[in-house]
């Protein structure tokens, strides 16, 4: 028996991956975020399979279908959205699994952070202008560690994706704003991948009253950094015809001159 923790992706159902679609397919006990997930991610169980919804348990009712499930030797299709491994809430799933001798597996999946890049049409590392993405959220009813206050982070003037912060705005601007600047580009991307996807894009300065204006007040992912206007960047050396690595010979210019 084993416990397959599978990432649903960001909410198009056809962004699951093959072997999360397989494991959904065939595991006799399915057991969805129902919140959060597609119903068209569901359907993929069996007409035999028992399929529940955990948006209403807690995590020890969790643990209860689980253990029954091994009782019964019946595998678990675990779904969450996104990938597992990011604000997933899967660590402390895992954490009892490990003291009741359960055996589980991760299946990552598309996280909404690069669907809502994809939507976007951006990359969130430019040569010479951003090489990292720091992965976070504001601070709010869950504490955030001392030194992974925005204000801290923003420092870095990385690129910044945030998760779960859309209600906190205010919070979020005022904490950038000094390290970023006002006029830093800022998107905001509500249900990334889903039909009813929206994107609003803006400044430091400007983001919050946009959002607002088009009624946006959950599910979103906010990305900040001079990446997502910019269009004067570095080319990677990857494509650079002077520049060797191990599939390729760099070519050098020649001088063009005549003797």
């Amino acid at each position: 028996m084993r416990v397959y923790i599978i990432g649903a992706g960001p909410g198009d159902p056809k962004l699951i991956t093959l072997r999360g679609a397989e494991l959904i397919a065939r595991c006799p006990v399915v057991l969805y975020t129902g919140s959060l997930v597609p119903k068209e991610v569901v359907a993929m169980a069996g007409p035999e399979a028992k399929v529940l919804d955990s948006s209403g348990m807690t995590l020890d009712q969790i643990l209860e279908v689980i253990v029954e499930a091994r009782d019964a030797g019946h595998d678990v299709a675990r779904v969450h959205t996104g990938d597992p491994a990011i604000f997933g809430s899967t660590a402390e799933q895992m954490r009892k699994m490990e003291e009741l001798g359960i055996a589980y597996e991760i299946i990552p999946g598309v996280s909404s952070f690069t669907a809502a890049a994809a939507a976007l049409g951006r990359e969130l590392t430019l040569p010479e202008l951003s090489q990292t993405v720091i992965l976070t959220r504001a601070e709010g009813r869950t504490p955030m560690p001392d030194r992974e206050k925005l204000q801290e982070l923003a420092a870095h003037r990385a690129t910044l994706c945030l998760f779960l912060s859309i209600t906190l705005l205010r919070d979020v601007t005022e904490s950038l704003i000094p390290s970023y600047g006002a006029d830093c580009p800022v998107a905001v991307v509500h249900k990334a991948s889903c039909p009813d996807q929206q994107i609003v894009r803006g400044t430091l300065s400007d983001i919050r009253e946009k959002v607002r204006a088009a009624g946006i007040k959950s599910q979103s992912m906010i990305l900040v950094g001079h990446v997502l206007t910019a269009t004067h960047f570095a080319n990677s050396k990857l494509y650079d015809p002077e520049f060797s690595h191990r599939f390729r010979r760099a070519v050098r210019p020649t001088s063009g001159g005549t003797s």
